[in-house]
């Protein structure tokens, strides 16, 4: 089962107490895609400029990323860079440059139009909207936000929301989005908005599942130095999202709780591998086994 994967595909430069990166590869369709790519066959929609390096194309490509919808223009990639506080729970901004990002205007391929499976990355709610409509019967179709389209294109992003099957966001979005302090209660809201599942994201301390019936909470793996959590909640949603497709699950109506919850540690497994290495260098060695051997931790330490 196909699952496609739009949002942004970008260089990145980080600072960490473990380190200093000046330009890596990055954005949150190249997290998604890769994380995902470990356990179903990915689409990838993005758009980068001519001075994409040919070994990052070569990388999406050998881990199996279909790259027909990567759209290149003239320009230069998308570029963020920032600075990571000592617990790194907190970044500062140092600069983003949008480029050739500024106008994309993501446009499915045909052979992409019948994918069963979505995740739509961080990316203005009137472009989710556009990738929800292009797709015929998908499956199911989730997708990210932050406080900037919550605050400024609060409509637009209703209009997305609705549209959508789950809805992947941070505990301060999710307060932010609803006007409530009580997880619970703001993951309420949100059900009400249209999504069947809501999974709230919560960095260090794990991620918890909203459904209708109930909710599941997923902790956090702890690992002995965290390098650089740039991309971990991508890469969160990419291991939820590929080991769900991988189940071909039919809908979310007919998912399991037992497939929703190992969905759940499987984002937490790919969340945290990738804060092992600045941006997706543990995702480019990670191998199936390696993930397993983490599930089968994940298990051992949760259970009672």
């Amino acid at each position: 089962m196909s699952l496609l994967v739009v949002g942004s595909v970008a260089y990145d430069g980080v600072e960490t107490p473990h380190g200093k990166v000046e330009r890596m590869l990055g954005g949150a369709g190249t997290y998604i895609a890769l994380a995902a790519s470990h356990f179903s066959q990915v689409r990838l929609v993005g758009v980068v400029g001519d001075d994409f390096e040919p070994e990052d194309e070569q990388l999406l490509a050998a881990h199996g990323v279909d790259l027909e919808g990567l759209e290149k223009r003239p320009g230069k990639t998308f570029f963020w860079s920032g600075v990571y506080s000592a617990d790194m729970n907190e970044r500062e901004t140092l600069t983003t440059q949008l480029n050739v990002f500024a106008d994309f205007d993501p446009q499915l391929p045909p052979s992409y139009r019948d994918s069963p499976y979505a995740v739509i990355g961080n990316i203005h709610p009137k472009l989710q909207k556009q990738v929800r409509d292009q797709m015929k019967s998908p499956l199911f179709v989730g997708g990210d936000t932050m406080n900037f389209w919550i605050e400024g294109t609060p409509l637009e992003l209703a209009a997305a929301i609705r549209q959508w099957d789950f809805i992947l966001i941070n505990d301060g979005e999710a307060r932010e989005l609803t006007g409530e302090h009580n997880l619970r209660n703001a993951a309420k809201k949100i059900l009400e908005m249209g999504p069947h599942t809501v999974v709230i994201k919560r960095g260090e301390y794990g991620a918890i599942l909203f459904r209708p019936e109930g909710h599941f909470i997923a902790p956090g793996f702890l690992l002995e130095t965290v390098f650089d959590p740039t991309g971990a909640g991508d890469s969160f949603a990419g291991g939820f999202m590929g080991y769900l497709a991988e189940q071909e699950i039919e809908s979310l109506d007919s998912a399991t709780h037992e497939h929703l919850r190992k969905a759940m540690i499987y984002g937490s497994v790919m969340g945290s591998f990738c804060c092992e290495e600045f941006g997706v260098g543990r995702l480019r060695t990670l191998t199936r086994d390696d993930i397993e051997a983490r599930y089968r931790e994940f298990k051992a330490f949760t259970e009672f």
